[in-house]
């Protein structure tokens, strides 16, 4: 994995694009480059995965005249470098980079693009062509930021990298901080900084000197059934079938990603997922095999130490655990610091030791994320398609479960309670509310009286997406929703940037591309029925997979914060959002901050990831000096 910068302009220099390496240091410990021509400069910081001896920037084609950057790992480098000897080019490495140079010579930046399978950020200069070709990967796994203005162009792998060049401004787009109170994210391509902005997943971008900047896709998620977007057909699988095609194919994907020249293990949650992915590589006979698993020393169901035990002990993996202390929220300014601006996450913290703690064995890491993206893991997809049928009784009936349910005593947020009480309470409204309601930090309510205004633009985004799907079947298009939105803008950059904090790279196997569009097309019951969810998924590793860690309930990756904000971090939690130094109370309504953090220390209701959400913003905001 590696950070990549560069800019495009009459006066480019290659001082400033050092300058924005220097704050990708963490990307790409192991050497850097730059390659400079008159109107553009572009460059890599490099941590070195395959190719140690000839793989180091800058890469170029056989007459220097095309230089490129690659962040990430190209899958299908091997097959793209004998397509290309066999054309007559000369390949002077054995890294995944240069293929990239020499594609460039002939392909148009589309094309291009199309032909790269696996996680990447690109950036190509043709010096022949004065022309500067940005990309980024179909689902977005590897980060990539620019800005434009003034004739120029600059881009950079973290946003840290894009605001180091001199003729970037560092302003805060105030509209952004509705969006992130909504889903604790800034959906791409917007962020919390004016001008700057995400390169969206599946596309690439064309500059040349002294012209517009060209934004084009090359790639989106397949969908049956949405009139004019594909021409493709659901499969006629039985679930056995269906099951054999998903083993072989997961196999393969996880076979992809074990090519490195350097020490390699694995994420193990004891989740269905990582351990299937784990399951895979001990058959392929990945040796040592290495795993990685995080905890709490609580009792409230968040640690799942004993389960990634029983995976462990059952393929003899050398397996290493790390716990993790209340603490930890202390690294929130460490968080901000690699996100950039505010992340409502607050697995974030976990993550952060986990990557910590495998990078102390191995540079690269296969973990099981995309498992629930493909085959509905969440439970929130089985809520969604019997929200209809809960609609159709009659409103005073609807309210009667609700002040049923509040009734109860109170319990925390993940708890079937807390589960059962925001289905209840956003049943009265339109579906794709109620689902974009479920997976907010901040509970609508409570946005709307910290905003104290409108929720602005990124509700109208949400909905735009969530419309691009119409007539698909309903679950369909809750995966691509979530694909579009909650992988893309949550989970990945949680795993990247808490990963390259500590220069590990991270490899996801169930993001296969093949393997994605191929899930897509499966029916409704091969992946969810009733409550039951990845089924086909379940059924293809029942001979592989303990049956306790097949059939157990999902729990999330997450942290206590309802018992740390009341105990140990509650004189922290208070100084941050309640001082008068508090920066949020600027941008907020200082009595709704107030009466939030009441409620929660009182213990009335858990507010946990809501006042993260918060926490994080003050500390971005206290950092920027807004």
């Amino acid at each position: 994995m590696c950070g990549i910068a560069g800019v495009l302009a009459a006066d480019a220099d290659e001082r400033s694009v050092e300058a924005q390496l220097a704050q990708l240091a963490h990307r790409g410990p192991d050497s850097w480059g730059v390659y400079a021509r008159p109107g553009g400069v572009i460059g890599q910081t490099r941590l070195a995965i395959i190719d140690l001896v000839t793989g180091d920037p800058p890469i170029t084609d056989e007459s220097g005249d095309v230089g490129v950057v690659l962040n990430g790992e190209i899958y299908n480098y091997r097959e793209l470098a004998d397509g290309l000897r066999h054309d007559g080019h000369r390949l002077a490495t054995r890294c995944d980079t240069e293929v990239i140079a020499h594609l460039a010579e002939d392909l148009q930046p589309v094309e291009l693009a199309r032909r790269l399978e696996g996680m990447f950020a690109f950036a190509v200069w043709d010096d022949r062509r004065r022309r500067l070709v940005v990309g980024r990967d179909r689902t977005g796994k590897k980060p990539l930021y620019y800005w434009a203005g003034g004739g120029r162009l600059v881009f950079g792998s973290e946003i840290k990298a894009v605001l180091a060049h001199p003729a970037v401004p560092r302003e805060l787009d105030a509209d952004a901080i509705p969006a992130y109170l909504t889903f604790g994210y800034v959906p791409t391509p917007r962020t919390f900084f004016a001008g700057i902005q995400s390169l969206p997943p599946g596309h690439v971008l064309t500059a040349e000197p002294g012209g517009a900047v060209r934004v084009e896709r090359y790639w989106e998620p397949v969908v049956p059934g949405v009139p004019g977007r594909h021409d493709v057909q659901p499969l006629d699988l039985d679930l056995p079938a269906a099951a054999r095609e998903l083993r072989t194919r997961l196999t393969a994907a996880v076979e992809r990603r074990l090519i490195a020249d350097v020490p390699l293990g694995a994420f193990l949650s004891g989740g269905v997922d990582s351990s299937a992915v784990v399951g895979i590589m001990a058959e392929l006979g990945a040796d040592p095999l290495r795993t990685f698993t995080i905890g709490f020393d609580d009792d409230e169901g968040y640690d799942e130490r004993p389960y990634a035990r029983t995976v462990a002990q059952r393929f003899r993996t050398d397996h290493t655990e790390f716990v993790v202390k209340p603490d930890a929220v202390g690294l929130v300014e460490e968080i901000v610091h690699h996100h950039d601006q505010p992340f409502g996450d607050s697995s974030s913290i976990p993550t952060y030791h986990l990557a910590k703690l495998t990078r102390e064995h191995v540079t690269v890491a296969l973990c099981g994320d995309g498992g629930d993206e493909l085959f509905a893991g969440y439970e929130r997809f089985a809520g969604a398609l019997t929200l209809g049928r809960y609609q159709r009784l009659p409103r005073p009936a609807r309210v009667a479960v609700a002040r049923a349910l509040d009734a109860l005593p109170a319990g925390g947020s993940r708890s079937r309670l807390g589960v059962a009480r925001r289905f209840a309470s956003s049943a009265q409204d339109d579906l794709i509310d109620a689902y974009r309601s479920w997976v907010s930090f901040v509970p609508d309510t409570w946005r709307r009286e910290l905003l104290g205004s409108s929720d602005g633009w990124a509700l109208d985004d949400y909905r735009r997406v969530w419309a691009a799907s119409e007539g698909a079947d309903l679950l369909d298009r809750l995966l691509d929703l979530n694909l579009r939105t909650y992988l893309l803008d949550d989970l990945l950059p949680k795993v990247d940037r808490m990963a390259m904090a500590h220069a590990l790279e991270v490899r996801s196997p169930f993001l296969d591309r093949e393997l994605l569009e191929w899930s897509f097309r499966l029916p409704r019951s091969a992946r969810i029925k009733g409550m039951t969810t990845k089924r086909v998924l379940k059924l293809a590793f029942e001979d592989l997979l303990p049956h306790d860690i097949l059939y157990r309930r999902k729990h999330g990756f997450g942290i206590p914060l309802d018992r740390w904000f009341r105990t140990d971090l509650r004189s922290y939690l208070e100084a941050m959002l309640c001082s008068g130094a508090s920066r949020t109370r600027s941008y907020l309504k200082p009595d709704a901050i107030d009466r939030l953090v009441g409620e929660h220390q009182r213990g009335a209701v858990n507010r946990g990831d809501s006042l993260w959400t918060l926490l994080t913003l003050e500390v971005f905001l206290r950092r920027e000096g807004w």
